[in-house]
């Protein structure tokens, strides 16, 4: 570890300082300063190695925070003895250099590693010093090798241009390695696109778990792996951080317990990082410093948001100068977790009044860009409930409060209830944060019921002025009856499903664009409702609109709805190998755990137990229906009850090699049965049995209902690859960057296809394909 942390004595690591040698000072016996190696260093030969590939190049930089291990790195790659040269090291200044005192101890340095330099005592310390220093190494047979520790000049200062003209005029003579807290100010860009600069940083000095417990076991500390696991990750790899709870854990009974409390309010954490980071910062540094550690992620425009105009100026000044501040792409910092600790726990000593403030400002800025779990968290940070409540309705964000997205919001409390059992001080006339407890409330069917009624009379009761308000409070009451509703009142929720859609054509596309959710969930409850009453043209786009709605929002769940809606719709059309198709995709990993309101499982079970009846395998469908009455008991559904029955009459009569006509299989179905499905059923169940009552109902070409024994013109490799590309419900720019073709060339083969299957669009290309046998 470098500086103050654990560092060896100053002259056993660098060349101690000498005077400049001049014509009649003795030169040194030829040596490199190669500092002793100390015995607490932990090996990272992996860093190491990465050392000794950079020097074969002009620049190498080390930027980390401190405490990060840079200097120990150097100290053990100079004991590898892979330098391609002699090896010079001096420790500098930080942001104090001077050229009178940087230049001469570079000087001396060389010298001293057994560079044969000439005198330099008759030149002055200044451009013309640095040409001739250049000059002289350019004239070297073997490279030479400067460390330069702690090197933080200011970008333009007389030494930062010297070291750049030295790198820059010594033909490759000189190979600098740079250990610093921040960006070096020397052209780094210039090498990195020449692909002449290697560079270890914050992420890459960070300990693993193995360098971890190698620590550890310096204080005899012997402690389980998930333990060291757990310090790695509360320290983020902070090698200061990693050993000073080291030292604090010396004597603990319990390592484990002491672990998950380790934070940066330790009292050994906040002293070091206080007095080697915080307390050398400028007022106006400090302050934007404490002021934005409360944001997980900071940009210049919100740094400048949270701690006002004249703080936001430093912003760039601060990232350039605190390696703490990690980049993620974009213009976007995270603070590292230990360091923001300490900072957050400083914030609350110097500025407690600023704090709810802080958190305010940020959460408005966060909403206003579209970041509404930040924005929500920060507004729950201000204790402001009702405000993060206001935030999700205003942007739609109820499904992350339902779980339907895989980002989720964090939990709101729940500030209201009954008006007749509540103190008057948390009642509210917005319906937004009844809303919000609906939400949390919405499996609990009463409870739910109470609070959407209470939140539907404050809507009504909102001003004509507020049109855009009412109409997301009404969508997001419209969401939660149908997450609610979806797996236990089918027509309550198709009712809310059709007004969502039609709220969603009143509100401006924009404030849907990013909202893939609602309609997933919206979809998916129509077309499982147009399923079940019988109207399969109405319910096959719906549910494969749905599932693509699903995959854009990565919902697991609704997916796996959609696919499974998408199976049993097809074995009710007797398309059994496309109904296994969707059966199979339906439990392809990743996949979601079942849950009690998953009324998904029960259905999935069905279609598989119909598919292998097509199949002849009669063990399997008896297997399958065994596990359907336990998922229906848990959430009964009359239309799956019934073809499960359907099912079970089907295998028995295939056991005793009897066949029944379908109509007589299905007058007994009962009130689950729509008319509208008798005949799709009935084709149904003769192809499932293969009776002749199967082959006698075959449909004529072209009615989508059946394989059709026509003959189609063959399609071309091209057009079958589009083709299965179009069955997996890609779009055409997605095929055509999957194929590596343009777009305009997809849609002429999709035109050839349709032509051939002798359809006009996606879905009739599909079932038509799988009718043939195509797919």
């Amino acid at each position: 570890m470098d500086d103050r942390l654990g560092r060896p004595p100053a002259e056993t690591v660098f060349t101690p300082e000498a005077p400049v040698p001049g014509p009649r000072t003795a030169v040194p016996e030829p040596r490199t300063a190669v500092p002793e190696l100390p015995g607490w260093l932990v090996p990272r030969p992996r860093l190491a190695e990465r050392l000794s590939r950079g020097v074969l190049g002009p620049l190498t930089v080390v930027v980390g925070p401190v405490g990060a291990g840079k200097s120990a790195l150097a100290t053990e790659w100079l004991h590898t003895g892979r330098a391609p040269g002699p090896v010079a090291c001096v420790r500098c200044e930080g942001r104090e250099e001077r050229p009178d005192v940087f230049w001469p101890r570079i000087l001396t340095a060389l010298s001293g590693a057994g560079v044969d330099l000439p005198a330099f005592d008759d030149v002055p310390v200044n451009e013309l010093l640095v040409a001739r220093l250049s000059a002289e190494l350019a004239l070297r047979g073997t490279p030479v090798v400067l460390v330069l520790d702690d090197f933080q000049p200011e970008p333009g200062s007389p030494v930062a241009e010297g070291v750049v003209s030295l790198l820059r005029h010594t033909a490759s003579m000189l190979r600098l390695v740079v250990l610093s807290r921040r960006d070096p100010p020397l052209h780094l860009h210039r090498y990195r696109l020449s692909r002449e600069l290697t560079e270890l940083r914050t992420a890459d000095l960070a300990f693993t778990d193995a360098e971890t417990a190698s620590l550890l076991s310096q204080h005899g500390l012997d402690v389980a792996r998930h333990v060291v696991r757990a310090l790695r990750r509360r320290t983020a790899g902070w090698a200061a951080g990693i050993r000073l709870a080291a030292m604090s854990m010396q004597g603990q009974l319990h390592p484990d317990r002491f672990i998950a409390r380790f934070a940066g309010d330790d009292e050994a954490i906040v002293t070091y990082l206080v007095e080697e980071v915080l307390d050398v910062q400028s007022p106006e540094m400090r302050r934007l410093l404490l002021t934005t550690s409360v944001l997980e992620h900071v940009n210049a425009e919100l740094a400048t948001e949270v701690a006002g105009e004249d703080a936001g100026r430093y912003f760039a000044t601060l990232v350039r100068q605190n390696s703490f501040l990690q980049p993620l792409g974009q213009g976007w910092f995270r603070c590292h977790r230990m360091f923001a600790d300490v900072l957050q726990l400083r914030l609350q000593h110097e500025l407690p009044g600023s704090v709810a403030g802080v958190h305010r400002r940020a959460a408005a800025w966060l909403a206003e860009h579209a970041c509404l779990a930040a924005a929500v968290g920060h507004a729950l940070a201000a204790d402001d409930a009702h405000y993060a409540a206001r935030l999700v309705v205003e942007q739609l964000g109820i499904g992350q409060l339902l779980g339907l997205t895989a980002t989720r919001l964090p939990d709101i409390p729940d500030q209201w209830s009954p008006a007749e059992t509540s103190p008057a001080e948390t009642r509210t006339e917005d319906p937004e944060p009844v809303l919000v407890a609906a939400a949390a409330r919405y499996t609990d069917a009463d409870a739910v019921a109470e609070a959407l009624a209470e939140a539907a009379r404050l809507t009504d009761a909102l001003p004509d002025t507020e049109t855009d308000r009412t109409l997301r409070c009404r969508l997001t009451h419209a969401v939660i009856r149908m997450a609610a509703d979806h797996s236990r009142d089918l027509a309550a929720a198709r009712a809310a499903a059709a007004e969502s859609r039609a709220l969603c054509a009143r509100l401006p596309a924009h404030a849907l664009a990013e909202r893939p959710e609602i309609r997933a969930l919206t979809q998916f409850v129509l077309g499982r409702a147009e399923l079940r009453a019988g109207d399969l043209k109405a319910a096959e786009p719906l549910l494969t609109s749905g599932l693509k709605a699903a995959g854009a929002t990565e919902n697991g769940a609704l997916r796996r709805g959609c696919l499974v809606e998408l199976a049993l719709l097809e074995a009710v059309r007797g398309r059994f190998r496309a109904a296994g198709e969707f059966a199979t995709l339906a439990t392809r990993p990743p996949l979601p755990t079942w849950t009690a309101r998953d009324s998904s499982n029960a259905t999935l079970l069905v279609v598989r137990a119909w598919v292998a009846l097509a199949r002849g395998e009669p063990t399997a469908v008896r297997a399958e229906l065994g596990h359907v009455g336990a998922a229906l008991h848990a959430l009964p559904d009359p239309f799956t009850a019934g073809i499960a029955s359907l099912v079970g009459r089907l295998v028995n009569l295939a056991g005793q090699g009897l066949s029944a006509a379908p109509d007589a299989l299905l007058d007994t179905a009962g009130p689950w049965l729509p008319p509208t499905l008798r005949q799709p059923l009935a084709r149904a169940c003769a192809a499932s049995l293969d009776t002749p009552c199967a082959r006698g109902h075959r449909p004529a070409p072209g009615d989508g209902h059946g394989t059709a024994d026509v003959t189609v013109e063959r399609l071309t490799a091209r057009e079958e690859d589009v083709l299965g590309r179009l069955s997996q419900m890609m779009t055409t720019e997605e095929i055509a960057e999957d194929l590596f073709l343009s777009v305009n060339t997809v849609k002429t083969h999709l035109k050839s296809v349709y032509r051939k299957l002798a359809v006009s669009r996606r879905s009739a290309a599909v079932r038509r394909a799988r009718e043939l046998q195509l797919l």
